[in-house]
């Protein structure tokens, strides 16, 4: 990303739809220049699309078939994923996160939440929309430990972070409780049989659960320290 410049390639098979979120790209401060891949993967990798800082990205590229698998060529390949799609069941939002979406957003969240997921994305961060925080909240996965959004937010920040002394003056609480917070989470993940004894296991969790993700993980220090 040069700048305040974003780019973004849109890939979806409804006119209207590419046309409204070009309509809130050029609106949006700093502007978005969007890119029309037409609901071709090829002009997702070739051309214009090819250098976009995210990619948006529509399941059901093929009726009643979500496209998994090209959402997983995407995020393997480094691209950063924002999915806007009509689909809304908790099946298909947890997956792609799993497979390291950074947000997903149903086609009734506009402006005030797909606008922020790219500028998010764009950076490499993730954006919880309301139908995505939703879902994980209530995420019955026997093998996925329920987080509290602090307990996620410490953890987060403790991977992005080279000590727990920076993590607490970022959250503004005492090293106490993040050492608190994180053994928490340790013991969550010890009670569903995936046990974290130390960072770098904890993180591997963390981006199999889809807490972060690959472009998160690269923007942070060696969980080994």
């Amino acid at each position: 990303m040069a700048g305040d410049r974003i780019t973004a390639v849109i890939v979806d098979d409804h006119a209207a739809i590419a046309a409204g979120v070009r309509y809130w790209c050029e609106r949006a401060e700093p502007p978005i220049e969007l890119i029309d891949a037409e609901a071709r993967m090829a002009n997702v990798w070739t051309g214009a699309g090819a250098l976009a800082d995210v990619v948006i990205f529509d399941l059901e590229l093929v009726p009643k078939n979500p496209a998994f698998g090209e959402l997983r060529r995407l995020v393997d390949a480094g691209r950063r994923v924002v999915v806007y799609s009509q689909h809304a069941d908790s099946q298909t939002v947890l997956k792609c996160v799993n497979l390291g979406a950074l947000a997903y957003l149903t086609k009734t969240e506009g402006p005030d939440h797909l606008v922020p997921a790219i500028h998010a994305a764009a950076d490499g961060r993730s954006y919880t929309a309301p139908s995505l925080g939703g879902v994980l909240v209530s995420d019955d996965d026997p093998s996925r430990p329920h987080l509290s959004q602090r307990e996620t937010e410490v953890l987060r920040a403790w991977f992005a972070s080279s000590s727990k002394d920076l993590v607490a003056a970022k959250l503004n609480i005492s090293v106490k409780t993040v050492d608190t917070h994180i053994e928490r989470v340790r013991v969550k993940y010890a009670n569903v049989g995936r046990a974290a004894r130390t960072k770098s296991e904890l993180v591997t969790r963390a981006l199999h659960d889809g807490l972060i993700t690959l472009a998160d993980l690269g923007e942070m220090p060696d969980p080994s320290s």
